[in-house]
């Protein structure tokens, strides 16, 4: 079964490839009723949309989202809601002496081996162009969550190859993240990483980082053990997202070096925890308190410096990058980790429906 679908009672599935004539989504199982505001729609694909800065991609596209079914004078009518989203900006020559060689760490070699034809033009579907449709229905998601429950999210950058901000969530300011290029919720760090993102861009490299994301405001009851914990869906649609190489929530690694009596979150009279190292979920149901987690994203694959490969026959050749891309992807990273979360608590919110009578 092909994997382009995600979600059980809110579900999407996007479409579409980074040089086509344009991606899109439908979303299936948005309730009836849901005011539809597309301008915030629209300003989430802004956040996404390359061209942003120096420290991004120069590809220009405005990510206009249409609409072509599921809404009538503002609100969701109950079926599909589709978003077609035009490419503007493909310059496709650009991947000409792609047609041969396999890219290192790209999705080249393994598409070719799996499906016998790959698109060589910007990666076809393995492009991150795809995740605008997500960021389109996740916008949908985050209207219906804040609707119905009130929950919020916010994500930021966290770390830029081996720069970190050292403070916890709860020490910054989350909403100030949009004051800056790379959205770090730490201004003072922030000016530094950009700083040394675009010198790894000038030196024709690329570079990883983390985004931390924060869902407040979570009503508890949210997941379905065993196999559908709502950390385990998390992860599943964080490690789905290009260049995603690790996910953690809560205490994450370093809970693997603590007792368990520093570890524990003891409860007050009121169910609260008194700490959160569980990221608030246990049992793989959330228990009320902030869900936290973190994504790591790799440097990007594509580099302006020559590098040896292989091209489909195996022979030994030497590959130069060309074209348009991120010197590091967690700027436009940060709407994406957002709209996969709305997606997941919003499908979980409406399966928790059915759980008791």
């Amino acid at each position: 079964m092909a994997g382009n679908t995600f979600g059980d009672a809110f579900r999407i599935t996007t479409f579409g490839e980074s040089h086509g004539t344009a991606i899109g989504v439908i979303i299936d199982g948005c309730p009836a009723g849901l005011t539809l505001d597309l301008d915030f729609v629209q300003s989430e694909l802004d956040r996404r949309k390359p061209g942003q800065s120096k420290i991004t991609t120069q590809r220009k596209e405005s990510d206009t989202a249409q609409i072509l079914s599921g809404i009538f004078e503002g609100k969701s009518t109950g079926t599909p809601i589709t978003f077609l989203i035009p490419n503007e900006d493909q310059r496709s020559k650009d991947y000409d002496h792609n047609v041969g060689p396999f890219r290192p760490s790209h999705a080249d070699y393994t598409y070719q081996t799996k499906y016998g034809i790959r698109d060589h033009r910007g990666g076809g579907r393995s492009s991150a162009r795809e995740t605008a449709a997500r960021v389109a229905a996740g916008a949908v998601a985050k209207l219906f969550l804040k609707e119905i429950a009130g929950i919020e999210i916010n994500a930021y950058v966290s770390a830029v190859g081996k720069m970190k901000v050292d403070k916890s969530y709860l020490e910054l300011n989350l909403s100030s993240a949009e004051n800056n290029i790379l959205r770090c919720a730490d201004p003072e760090k922030a000016e530094e990483m950009i700083a040394y993102i675009d010198s790894v861009r000038k030196a024709g490299d690329t570079v990883g980082g983390v985004v931390t994301c924060v869902a407040t405001k979570v009503p508890v009851g949210l997941g379905e053990p065993v196999f559908d914990k709502l950390h385990a869906d998390l992860g599943k649609a964080m490690l789905s997202i290009n260049a995603v190489h690790g996910f953690e929530y809560g205490s994450g690694f370093e809970g693997a070096t603590m007792l368990g009596s520093e570890h524990n979150d003891l409860f007050d009279t009121d169910f609260s925890t008194r700490t959160n190292n569980s990221g608030g979920i246990q049992g793989g149901i959330s228990n009320g308190q902030d869900i936290y987690f973190k994504v790591a994203f790799k440097p990007v694959a594509t580099i302006m410096k020559g590098q040896e490969t292989v091209d489909k026959e195996g022979k030994k050749v030497e590959l130069h990058g060309k074209g348009r891309h991120d010197p590091c992807v967690v700027p436009r990273a940060v709407p994406i980790v957002e709209a996969m979360t709305a997606l997941v608590l919003a499908d979980h919110y409406l399966r928790n429906k059915n759980s008791k009578l």
